[in-house]
């Protein structure tokens, strides 16, 4: 009969396969470090001038602090003189072509496809309508003028789309 082999105790290849990856890792440490420098272009090595001291005045006299009077650094000659107020600018109306409006959510994202083709950028809105559920409403737009408008509109009435103009005037803010 034959004798088994003896084994080694311990482990087989463990510790080198450890000192392997600390020299792997301080190697890469050093040459991340010394291609950091070379880009940055450091030289350790280099030497460097220590920087002029300044001359030192003759007096060590400190110089005065400047003075300011509050109402001459702002602006304006007299005192209590409010800035004038700018009259709030009326809000610009903005345009809109809706291409249609539908309950179903597919129809609505096919005709902003179809759209897409002909190189127009359209939006969905969904919104809910009383009495009648939910809408998805395709618009194309904002224009602020109405040769842009009119631009468009031909484009889509040339591919048999219906628009509908659609005018909104945004409601000015309160200014506190």
């Amino acid at each position: 009969m034959a004798k088994p082999s003896p084994r080694k105790n311990g482990r087989s290849g463990g510790s080198s396969i450890f000192t392997g990856v600390l020299i792997g890792l301080v190697v890469g440490a050093i040459l991340a470090v010394v291609v950091a420098l070379w880009v940055t272009g450091n030289n350790l090595f280099k030497p460097t001038a220590p920087a002029p001291r300044p001359a030192a005045p003759a007096a060590d006299v400190p110089e005065p602090a400047p003075s300011f009077d509050f109402y001459k650094v702002l602006p304006g000659d007299a005192q209590g003189e409010l800035p004038p107020s700018t009259a709030p600018a009326a809000p610009a109306t903005r345009y809109f072509l809706q291409a249609g409006a539908f309950q179903n959510a597919i129809d609505a994202d096919n005709l902003k496809a179809q759209l897409a083709m002909l190189g127009v950028e359209a939006v969905i809105q969904t919104g809910e309508v009383a009495g009648k559920g939910v809408f998805h409403r395709v618009r194309v737009g904002p224009f602020s003028a109405m040769d842009e408008v009119d631009r468009t509109r031909s484009l889509l009435t040339q591919n048999d789309i219906p628009v509908t103009l659609v005018k909104e005037i945004p409601t000015p803010q309160e200014s506190p």
